[in-house]
Formats: structure tokens, C-alpha cells, sequence
């Protein structure tokens, strides 16, 4: 895990993807997007049907890694309305056993328009002075947690080239990378991530490798 620093408060970047707030106990993921593989099935592009109990794994994981009590999505929870009833039943039993085992709170998301299984679902939360969204509110001076655009990073090192799932942070804004096993990513310095992180002085991507935040300038104001 690796500490740093947001809006007065100390959060770790845990699991790759996933934020800790000590503090508070709690666990954020944004973007779990279950149920992905099976709504293309649907349509006809097959795709392995294991989505969801590997993000739940990395759940999981991540839980037992931080000692987290409570856990908050951050929306894009399912990957459609109907997702939560095409749960294989392994998939299920491990949902209802982290829902059960942690305070879980689903903070709801575009793509969430059905029924959600356990926890608490809520539109947004205000938690200690932070907002907990799903996606970044344009003008917004309070700060803000949030998801939606799956960020990535996309470097050249080494002459090779590299993208890896990255938060993006301003003074009072933070997105967090998706947490999904099926998810794809928006380039971190995309138009429309950085017009969602405004009002801003700077933008900068975040990434944790072997133990170090490393942080890359995406905006500066003019």
C-alpha cells in the first residue's frame, strides 16, 4: 500500500486499484462493472464467464489486505440493470459474504438501474468531509471521490510503451481507477477528465510501483 495525502486527509492506494481511508476503515472501489461478460453473451460475443468472481476475489483480497470494515463503491456496480439476477450462484454466496462481513454501501452509478443485492444503496454519501459520488460534479469546490471514466495511464519508459489503471487527483477532486476484471480505461489526460476535474490549479496522474507514489503532471492552469 502506498500512502499520500487528500484534502487534510491520509489514504492509501491499495491493491492497484482501490483507495484505503484509515481513518474511517473503509475500503472504496469504483467501477466493478459485475456481470459484464454475460451481458455480451447476450448479444452474441462470448466472452469467459468469470467476471465477477474475480473482481469480488480482488474484493476480497483487498479487504483482508487493508482490514477494512466497510467498503463503498463508487458506482458502475453492475454492469446493467439485470446484472445482480444472472449472478452464478458461486459469484452470489461470495457478494453475500463480503456484504455481509463489512458495512458495504453502493453508491449508484449510470449503469445502475436494477435491483442491488445487500449493503446499503445510496445516490451519494458525505463522509468526514469528503463527497462520495460516481461520477466528478464540473464546479464542485468540496472535496470529492469519485469514478466513472476508468483512467489510465499511458507512458513511454524504457522505449516501451505503458498504460496502467492510475488515479487522477486535483486540489479537491479524486478519481479513482476502475476496479473491474472487464473494464477498459479513458487516457488519464483525456479532455474530458480533465474538464470533469475543473476547477483546478493542476491535474496529475497517480500510480503506486513497488511501494512509491509516483505522479505525473497531466494540466496545469495558465
Amino acid at each position: 500500500m502506498v500512502p499520500f495525502s487528500f484534502a487534510g486527509e491520509e489514504l492509501l492506494l491499495a491493491a492497484g486499484q482501490a483507495l484505503y481511508w484509515p481513518r474511517e476503515h473503509a475500503l472504496l472501489v469504483a467501477d466493478l462493472h459485475l456481470e459484464k461478460a454475460s451481458f455480451y453473451a447476450r448479444f452474441g460475443q462470448m466472452l469467459p464467464p468469470y467476471d465477477s468472481r474475480e473482481t469480488l476475489a480482488r474484493v476480497a483480497d483487498a479487504v483482508r489486505q487493508t482490514g477494512a470494515r466497510r467498503v463503498f463503491c463508487l458506482g458502475d456496480n453492475f454492469h446493467d440493470a439485470a446484472g445482480a439476477d444472472r449472478l452464478e450462484p458461486h459469484a452470489a454466496g461470495m457478494l453475500e459474504a463480503l456484504t455481509r462481513a463489512t458495512d458495504w454501501v453502493w453508491i449508484a452509478g449510470n449503469h445502475d438501474l436494477g435491483r442491488i443485492p445487500g449493503g446499503t444503496a445510496v445516490d451519494e454519501l458525505e463522509l468526514s468531509g469528503l463527497t462520495l459520488r460516481h461520477e466528478a460534479l464540473v464546479g464542485e469546490v468540496r472535496p470529492e471521490l469519485s469514478g466513472h471514466y476508468h483512467p489510465k495511464l499511458k507512458v513511454t519508459a524504457r522505449g516501451r510503451r505503458v498504460v496502467r489503471p492510475c488515479a487522477v487527483v486535483s486540489e479537491c477532486k479524486l478519481i479513482l481507477p476502475a476496479f473491474g476484471a472487464l473494464t477498459g480505461g479513458m487516457d488519464a489526460a483525456d479532455p474530458a477528465i480533465i474538464a470533469a476535474m475543473q476547477p483546478a490549479r493542476a491535474v496529475d496522474a497517480l500510480l503506486g510501483v513497488s511501494g512509491k507514489l509516483l505522479q505525473f503532471p497531466l494540466w496545469r492552469a495558465a
